[in-house]
């Protein structure tokens, strides 16, 4: 259902890109494709009243909720850089009280397991649920995944490495989703472009990426380098991380902390060529206009720092082999 709204959406805006009031009539596309989509979900948590006889059946609608909400907020991403921040924010707020409204009804509708005691220690239940790419995360007694801020999409990717030099040229493909999902201490070199880029629980580790068409989702990172390009880039639960980045629209950061940002200073062989192709040949200043979104006060936010320039890395060069320059 989702999937149909947003073809649709992006229908919309393919048609009034021309128009002088592309702008305006963009905005009022999303708007109605997200109230649609909200919609439907709504549906499908009033729906879940009528399958409590079956348990087995409503786990796996709850979690068709989770992924319904998980691509609603991927939709608000990807289509931040042209929206006004209040409807950002208002969207955002939407996608939060659907969240709490699906914890709610876990809580209402799954009956959880009573305490007992016994005399020989159970072992620990180590079952794990499979989102879409095929990613693991720990199961609640509910079977939905725990504290995921959005699914891991099935994509080509780096998933589970670990003190390893990843790389991956684009060049001469038609990259769509790429996916960075927990890494220890990991350099990651992406040349070329790719459409989306998804950070997943990443310690400790260098992402160098050419430009992204589309956006960039970032979870649960902490310790680490980015150096990206993209249009719409969403930071959730970033600790002690830096970002050089080149964006189209403001930065956004929610439950972050000790980040830094700095100007994009990539380089490798033709990435000029990909930045003019993605639409990002040319430096906004938007990397320093963060919105920190759990930050409510007048004054700015204390999650975020510009980078002093005596502290930052300076050009870096990737190639497929050798150390970055």
């Amino acid at each position: 259902m989702l999937e149909r709204l947003s073809e649709r959406h992006q229908t919309r805006l393919a048609r009034k890109s021309d128009s002088p009031d592309s702008s305006l009539e963009s905005t009022s596309s999303f708007l109605s494709c997200f109230n649609d989509c909200k919609r439907s979900i709504d549906t499908q948590i009033a729906e879940s009243f009528g399958l409590t006889a079956d348990p087995s059946r409503l786990k796996s609608h709850l979690v068709d909720i989770s992924s319904s909400i998980s691509n609603l907020e991927k939709l608000v991403a990807e289509n931040s850089y042209f929206l006004p921040s209040y409807e950002v924010r208002s969207s955002l707020k939407t996608i939060s009280d659907l969240k709490q409204a699906l914890e709610n009804l876990n809580s209402e509708l799954i009956p959880r397991k009573k305490l007992a005691f016994r005399n020989k220690a159970t072992k620990k239940d180590n079952s794990i649920l499979t989102g879409p790419s095929g990613t693991q995360s720990e199961k609640s007694s509910s079977g939905l995944p725990e504290k995921l801020s959005f699914l891991i999409p099935e994509s080509l990717g780096f998933r589970n490495k670990e003190n390893e030099i990843l790389v991956k040229n684009f060049k001469g493909f038609e990259m769509g989703e790429f996916t960075l999902s927990d890494l220890d201490s990991c350099e990651v070199r992406l040349i070329g472009s790719t459409r989306a880029i998804f950070a997943h629980r990443l310690r400790n580790c260098r992402v160098y990426a050419g430009p992204v068409t589309g956006s960039i989702l970032i979870d649960n990172v902490e310790g680490c380098v980015f150096v990206l390009a993209s249009h719409p880039i969403r930071i959730h639960e970033a600790k002690a991380c830096d970002f050089y980045l080149r964006v189209r629209s403001r930065p956004i950061i929610e439950d972050s902390n000790g980040v830094r940002f700095a100007p994009y200073c990539l380089r490798y062989q033709g990435i000029e060529e990909d930045l003019e192709e993605a639409g990002l040949h040319e430096e906004t200043g938007n990397w320093a206009n963060v919105d920190d979104f759990r930050w409510l006060r007048a004054v700015q936010s204390l999650n975020w720092t510009v980078l002093e320039e005596g502290h930052r890395i300076g050009s870096a060069y990737i190639s497929e082999s050798g150390n970055v320059a």
